[in-house]
């Protein structure tokens, strides 16, 4: 496209800048899947889930507003090309989530920390890239491949809820994104709290928009660039990887949008651990917690494979196209966690 960097590259360049957005909501507004689910099963605090719906509301509205302006086409988004499969979306999250509540952090969660200087986080991104590799095509992906079969999605009924919508009512796709972003959005700010908090709405707007600036980036790149770029938005599993075989073959590979997104959450982490003196280097003293870590975030790389997707891919990126499996998979996830953490706090204890 341009003399001066290659397609490749600057969809990198695009999932930089909706990273650091990321990685400073991370750090600045405390925008956490697994803390939003502690703080409202365990603290009575629905804040921080409040934010995860505005942040989808935001990302469905902006993603929507791009489709209707003919930026972003809905049959070339990544999670639409493929048909969707209920039982993967299920059996995925649930691991996902389960597997996120053991290691304490989802992979962007761990980003975030490792941006922050916790040495723990770094293991748990590492061994979570691998995971994901292992079944997208390493030993486990003959069996994913055979107990989730995938298979090309219609292109007359694409598996969004705006398309579907569409088909049945004659509205536009985008305009019914936009309609139910917007309604999301207004739902979250029902109580005070909410409408008082004015530091949560921002960053989980900021998070939101960097989901649309991958859709909106990428769909651009695709249509004025010569390769064939997927069409996607940030997610946390096989873009470890991703990172992980780059560091180790960058002279014979190129960088891609997930590559970008992975740096970009490091560095605004790194950024807003500074501003808040937060930064400091820590690492794991117990060989427990350790062993704990490690088996969470292989479980939750195999989970976000089989799924499609991890807390941010199918809780905001897929859910900023209105994917039919992005709110059964969140779901899942919050069902997994919540097992998960029930676990870690009382070993699965019957009260008398």
């Amino acid at each position: 496209m341009f003399d001066w960097i290659s397609d490749t590259s600057l969809a990198a360049l695009v999932g930089l800048i909706g990273g650091v957005m990321l990685g400073l909501s991370a750090r600045l507004g405390r925008f956490c899947t697994l803390g939003a689910i502690e703080d409202a099963l365990y603290a009575g605090s629905f804040l921080r889930l409040r934010m995860w719906g505005i942040a989808i509301g935001v990302a469905m509205i902006g993603t929507h507003v791009l489709m209707a302006a003919g930026t972003v086409q809905a049959a070339d988004a990544v999670y639409l090309r493929l048909g969707w499969n209920p039982i993967a979306s299920v059996i995925g999250g649930l691991m996902f989530g389960y597997g996120m509540a053991l290691s304490g952090n989802c992979g962007f969660g761990a980003l975030a920390r490792l941006g922050g200087g916790d040495l723990r986080a770094f293991v748990i991104v590492l061994v979570m890239g691998v995971s994901a590799y292992v079944a997208i095509s390493g030993p486990l992906a003959w069996l994913r491949v055979m107990l989730f079969p995938e298979s090309a999605a219609d292109p007359t009924a694409l598996p969004s809820v705006a398309d579907g919508l569409g088909r049945v009512t004659g509205m536009s796709p985008a305009l019914i994104g936009i309609i139910l972003g917007a309604v999301l959005v207004a739902a979250m700010f029902t109580t005070k709290e909410m409408r008082r908090a004015h530091k949560e709405t921002f960053w989980a707007t900021i998070a939101g928009l960097a989901i649309v600036t991958g859709w909106g980036g990428t769909a651009w790149v695709l249509e004025n660039g010569f390769a064939a770029i997927p069409m996607e938005s940030h997610t946390f599993s096989a873009p470890l990887g991703d990172m992980v075989l780059y560091l180790m073959t960058s002279s014979g590979s190129n960088l891609n949008f997930g590559v970008g997104s992975v740096v970009g959450v490091l560095v605004g982490a790194f950024i807003g651990s500074l501003f808040k003196g937060h930064f400091r280097w820590e690492a794991c003293e117990d060989p427990r917690e350790l062993k704990r870590q490690i088996g969470g975030a292989a479980i939750m790389g195999l989970g976000a494979v089989i799924a499609f997707g991890c807390s941010i891919g199918q809780g905001l990126s897929a859910f900023a196209i209105l994917y039919y499996g992005a709110p059964v998979t969140f779901l899942a996830i919050v069902a997994g966690a919540a097992l998960g953490l029930r676990q870690l706090i009382s070993g699965f204890a019957i009260a008398e």
